[in-house]
């Protein structure tokens, strides 16, 4: 199983952006595929982005398209959630995960935490107004 490291995280003030990153501990293989998933206090576990290993394909959560861009270095076994115009609504613990049975078929229906088997510890994004 491939064990999944956040960091980037921190206090941001609303306009402002941040980078978070995702590294992993292993060459992931072809066919798996690295989520952003973001937990406020209260709430449900909220899907953000996601990206196939493979061929890169990236998926966005509808409160975040426009505003977040998710990308992968396969050679740094890395994958980056770089978040811009940020909101206080932004607010959250943002969790990577992994899942290695990406379908792209399943994908564009949406996703949910169950789809992700491994999950790093997270990392704390705070918006100021």
């Amino acid at each position: 199983q491939v064990r999944l490291v956040e960091s980037g995280g921190g206090l941001v003030q609303a306009g402002g952006s941040l980078r978070l990153s995702c590294s992993a501990s292993r060459e992931p293989l072809m066919n798996y595929a690295v989520g952003w998933f973001r937990q406020a206090p209260g709430k449900e576990r909220e899907f953000v982005s996601a990206i196939s290993w493979g061929g890169g394909t990236p998926y966005y959560g509808d409160s975040v398209k426009g505003r977040f861009t998710i990308s992968r270095d396969k050679v740094k076994k890395s994958t980056y959630l770089q978040m811009n115009n940020l909101k206080p609504e932004d607010t959250a613990v943002y969790y990577c995960a992994g899942d290695p049975y990406y379908s792209g078929t399943r994908y564009s229906k949406g996703l949910s935490p169950i789809d992700f088997d491994s999950w790093g510890q997270g990392t704390q994004v705070t918006v100021s107004s």
